[in-house]
């Protein structure tokens, strides 16, 4: 069943009558609703157009949480052939929060990184909601390692509220792994591209996400901080999320205009969760497309360079 959010309320209504009238006719052969069912669904679908167009930060956060959003199994069940799934850290365990292993991505072959939240309770327990402990960034480092010994890109996908805060995973050195594996993105001679799907949170989302070229889905979010606990922190008052969305900037559209992204993959309207499959095979464009030119005649220093360069203009050029 579509799962809807408060301000969707409208299509709600809309598409609730539609399918009490295709209910209907199954049971009676002799109602005839097509033309009601056409023009329900034409205001349906311009009652989502119509909300989508102009949707404020907070909803957009909404959106980017949505329970049935694709998460980062479903892109990789879609596009990645030949997966081999790299586990635990070597030093401690292995933390579920993030999905590590090789594979190609139409014939390519790439190293892959992805934050998984899981999609019912008990997965979003056992990924512990894409919120990754030390040893989850630990095995990111593994792998990036190893992607560079072999020469192979490197895929992320972000999509996490934040590292996790536990007094466990602070005590194993949260920090500290969260900056290697932020170093060790940033000395990859390979080239990484990072695809910001959900929620992109703090540091949790940077140390997989400081990449050669970053991308964000439209609905999507990327922020220092999630704006429940900023708005804590900020106005003493968690229930001003909304404000402190619209304050942090947090949406792909104003990142990609202060230059912090490279660019917006589309949404169909009504968000990820409505046509998942168009939303994964526009993110498999994009990253063979990425592949196919940094792949070819940028040699390690080259990459470094660029990735440095990217970020060191982060800013510069803001009044």
């Amino acid at each position: 069943m579509q799962s809807y959010l408060d301000f969707e309320k409208p299509v709600a209504e809309l598409e609730g009558k539609i399918a009490e009238l295709k209910s209907l006719a199954q049971t009676d052969d002799a109602v005839s609703i097509s033309d009601e069912v056409l023009r329900l669904q034409q205001r349906a679908d311009d009652a989502l157009k119509d909300i989508y167009r102009k949707l404020s930060p907070w909803q957009k956060t909404q959106v980017a949480r949505h329970p049935q959003r694709p998460h980062f199994s479903d892109y990789c069940k879609a596009m990645v052939t030949e997966w081999t799934p790299l586990a635990g850290d070597r030093k401690y365990a292995e933390d579920p929060a993030i999905q590590a292993g090789f594979g190609r991505i139409d014939g390519h072959p790439v190293a892959i990184l992805g934050q998984e939240k899981g999609s019912d309770t008990e997965s979003r327990l056992k990924h512990n909601f894409g919120m990754a402990r030390p040893e989850g960034y630990r095995k990111a480092v593994r792998l990036m390692e190893m992607a560079d010994r072999f020469g192979l890109p490197v895929v992320s996908f972000v999509d996490t509220a934040g590292a996790y805060p536990g007094i466990g995973a602070e005590e194993r050195g949260q920090a500290e792994a969260i900056a290697r594996s932020t170093e060790k993105c940033l000395e990859l001679g390979v080239p990484n591209i990072a695809l910001v799907i959900g929620e992109g949170g703090s540091g949790g989302a940077i140390a997989i996400a400081t990449a050669n070229k970053v991308l964000m889905l439209e609905h999507a979010i990327y922020s220092v901080i999630s704006p429940e606990p900023g708005a804590a922190i900020l106005f003493r008052d968690a229930g001003r999320a909304q404000d402190m969305a619209a304050a942090q900037k947090i949406t792909a559209q104003d990142l990609l205009s202060m230059g912090i992204i490279d660019g917006i993959i589309d949404e169909p309207i009504g968000g990820a969760h409505r046509k998942p499959d168009v939303v994964i095979a526009e993110a498999k464009k994009q990253i063979v497309s990425f592949v196919d030119t940094f792949g070819k005649g940028y040699g390690p220093l080259e990459i470094r360079e660029h990735r440095r360069e990217k970020f060191l203009a982060m800013g510069t050029a803001l009044s």
